[in-house]
């Protein structure tokens, strides 16, 4: 397996990924969000307690993350990148000041991984992941509701 990002999540080339990325709740802006994933192609070296910090919160989600070969899943290099970056001079809020399991669950919506982003919000019901967690409680919600009727 090669280590680029973009193999495993092809379709995070396309023109309109910034959008469903946006749809999912995404709240990096475009920028930065093009940068990240262009940075997390190339990234080689981990901080050893980032690392173990995104793995034990894929762990708790019982999220499986691949590691082939040496080659390290797309979602721990973007994670790795978007917890590496530094908040710009004259920027009030940055994504490097988000909980690390917002900072995952932001990896996987840029990366339109939404089965691990459903098992994150399953298993973090009680932190802040985004408004596209409160559109899938909403969704779980009026099932529940469907059945007692």
């Amino acid at each position: 397996m090669n280590s680029n990002v973009f193999e495993m999540y092809p379709n995070k080339k396309e023109e309109e990924s910034y959008h469903q990325y946006r749809n999912l709740g995404g709240i990096i802006n475009e920028q930065d969000y093009k940068s990240a994933l262009t940075r997390a192609e190339s990234v080689t070296t981990f901080d050893k307690t980032r690392k173990a910090q995104v793995e034990g919160i894929a762990r708790f989600a019982k999220i499986e993350l691949h590691n082939i070969e040496g080659a390290i899943d797309p979602r721990i290099k973007l994670y790795e990148t978007l917890r590496g970056d530094i908040r710009p001079e004259g920027v009030e809020r940055y994504h490097g000041e988000m909980s690390d399991q917002r900072l995952f669950a932001e990896a996987l919506r840029m990366l339109g991984d939404t089965k691990s982003l459903d098992k994150m919000i399953k298993a973090y019901p009680n932190i802040s992941l985004g408004d596209y967690q409160k559109e899938i409680k909403e969704e779980a919600d009026k099932e529940e509701y469907k059945k007692a009727a």
